[in-house]
Formats: C-alpha cells, sequence, structure tokens
C-alpha cells in the first residue's frame, strides 16, 4: 500500500509540474499578437496537453484516408459540427503542423487560447471581407513557405443540426495563392462528445476523402472548387448528415 501511494504521489507531483509548465509557457505568449510561425515547442506542449484532454473526455478518434495526404503542406478543408472539431483534427494529424483560422473568441480561452497563437493560428473577423482575405493571404503565405498546412472550415461556423451549411468559397484563393493541395475530409462524431463523455466512449471518425492537387483546382474558380467540395462531402456524409 505505501508503493502504491508513492506511485501515486510522484503522478500527481509529475502532473502538477506539466500544469505549471504549460501555465507559465502560456503567459510568456503576447495573447493580441499573430506569431506567423509554428514553434516546436509549443506544438509540443498543444498537443501532449490536447491528449491528455481527449483522454479525460473519453474520446477516441479513428483516422482513414491518411495515405492520401500529401506530402507537403496542405489546406484542409471539412465540414464543421462541434467546438471539437479543430481539437480532434490537430490531435489527428499532428505530425502535419495543422494551424487552423479560427473566430477571435477562440484565443482567449485559457492557456490553449496563447499555445494556438504561438502555433501559427490565425484570427478572422468574418463580418470585415477585407480583413477575412488580409487573413487568408497570411494563411496562404505561411502554407508556401511551409510552416504549416491549414485548416479551415467552408461553412465558417458550426452547423448545430449537422446539416451542411451554405460555403464561402473564398476560403480556396488560400490554395490557390499557396500552390498547395486541397484536402478534404469528413468529421463524423464530435458533437456526441459534450452529450455523453461522463456514460461513455466517443468514437470519433476523420475520413480524408479526396486531395485536390494545385494543377486540378487553379483551373477552377472558387466557387466550383466550393460545389465539388460539398458534392464530395454530401455524397459521403450521406443520411448521416441529416
Amino acid at each position: 500500500m505505501k508503493y502504491v501511494l508513492t506511485v501515486l504521489a510522484s503522478v500527481a507531483g509529475i502532473f502538477l509540474l506539466y500544469v505549471l509548465l504549460l501555465a507559465v509557457s502560456a503567459a510568456l505568449v503576447n495573447g493580441k499578437r499573430e506569431y506567423g510561425t509554428n514553434s516546436r515547442y509549443y506544438r509540443f506542449l498543444l498537443n501532449s496537453s490536447t491528449n491528455i484532454g481527449l483522454k479525460i473526455l473519453r474520446v477516441r478518434v479513428r483516422l482513414t484516408g491518411e495515405e492520401k495526404l500529401p506530402e507537403g503542406r496542405f489546406l484542409l478543408v471539412s465540414n464543421h459540427r462541434s467546438n471539437y472539431d479543430p481539437i480532434v483534427t490537430w490531435r489527428a494529424l499532428a505530425k502535419y503542423d495543422v494551424a487552423f483560422v479560427s473566430k477571435a473568441a477562440n484565443f482567449k480561452v485559457p492557456v490553449w487560447g496563447r499555445l494556438i497563437r504561438r502555433c501559427g493560428f490565425l484570427s478572422i473577423d468574418r463580418s470585415s471581407p477585407r480583413s477575412s482575405m488580409e487573413t487568408l493571404n497570411k494563411a496562404a503565405e505561411m502554407m508556401k513557405s511551409g510552416e504549416v498546412s491549414f485548416g479551415i472550415y467552408p461553412e465558417g461556423t458550426r452547423s448545430h443540426d449537422c446539416r451542411l451549411l451554405p460555403f464561402h468559397s473564398g476560403i480556396f484563393t488560400a490554395a490557390h495563392k499557396a500552390d498547395v493541395p486541397i484536402v478534404v475530409m469528413a468529421v463524423r462524431g464530435t458533437e456526441k462528445i459534450y452529450k455523453q463523455y461522463i456514460r461513455r466512449r466517443t468514437d470519433v471518425y476523420l475520413d480524408v476523402l479526396d486531395v485536390i492537387p494545385p494543377e486540378e483546382h487553379m483551373t477552377m474558380r472558387t466557387g466550383d472548387i466550393g460545389a465539388k467540395v460539398r458534392e464530395e462531402l454530401e455524397s459521403f456524409l450521406g443520411s448521416d448528415d441529416k
């Protein structure tokens, strides 16, 4: 019994030190600055804390189609069902250094808001077309330089009933300007996490459906790209999206 208590105390001590490390590291980040770079140290903190968080929430992520992903940077687009969507995505695609274009409120989340800042995530003001375009241009520059891949939701916001919302096809200009592939991915199950984490484990599914290479999408208008992506998502999700 004494040995067990010693081990538990040691584990608790290590965890508390880790939490302290997270808090201090986050405090050193300027929460209002867009860094434009992906810090390896802060990316480690983001991924490791995400792993812990998902284990506490009893989430198991199942990824299919990873073999389709390109070796270099890419623009990732998917349907948007829950606030957990980007979290499970950057965890599942940890080795691809995916950053997200996200609403300003997410950067105010304690600790994590500053971690994602330092990992190259960008804030977008959807109410201002000019500001939104500037953000997309920054994302394109970061992808083109090889800093990160970017995840953007064409719907612009999450769908509360899991039906696909209208697309904002202008987001695909980032792929045009960066000359990178567009990865189409379907997300399922994230909307169930907050409902059942106490009762049972939640299986979340991320399915890479297609990769549109630059030589294909560069010849297409953004509206046509949006229509193609939407058709692929609707075809895959089927009744699950209703």
